[in-house]
């Protein structure tokens, strides 16, 4: 019986180990640092963050890192990109106080973000401005008709993988 319970021990601690081995440590050598440095610590991934998304109601704010790929990025200054969540949903992320801003051609890359997630109702008139910046054609501007109920995250800081 005691062989039982060493083996049985021995082979939790194995697959434990295991385990640990596949997920990856933040090295912040790999990454390059925007807005303020955070320490990475509990960090959701993009089917994660969605479910936190679908708890929020307007007005409410969740302070959050998560990590996925950059969808896009704003094509003039840097100053927003967007991230991917699970499924076909985004989030809309923008940096704290307009003090930072992203390099135009991280689109794909993995990206850390620190802040605040939060749901927003975005106008017509804005969501013009932002298709035009990330480089829409006039013609999809023009479908752009109703305000739009929008996954948003103000970052404090950016991490993103060199």
């Amino acid at each position: 019986m005691k062989k039982i319970n060493l083996i049985l021990v021995m082979l939790l601690l194995v697959g434990t180990s295991m385990m640990a081995q596949k997920k990856t440590a933040f090295n912040p050598n790999d990454y390059a640092s925007f807005g303020e440095k955070f320490k990475v610590e509990r960090v959701y991934n993009k089917a994660e963050m969605l479910k936190k998304y679908k708890k929020l109601k307007k007005g409410d704010t969740l302070t959050v890192q998560f990590e996925s790929d950059i969808k896009s990025v704003c094509k003039k200054k840097g100053c927003w990109m967007k991230m991917q969540l699970a499924g076909d949903d985004d989030s809309f992320v923008r940096f704290k106080d307009y003090g930072f801003f992203v390099p135009l051609n991280a689109d794909n890359s993995k990206a850390i973000v620190k802040g605040k997630a939060f749901v927003d109702i975005v106008s017509v008139e804005e969501l013009k401005h932002y298709a035009k910046d990330g480089g829409k054609s006039a013609a999809e501007i023009a479908k752009i008709t109703k305000p739009e109920t929008t996954y948003a995250f103000t970052a404090d800081g950016v991490y993103i993988l060199k």
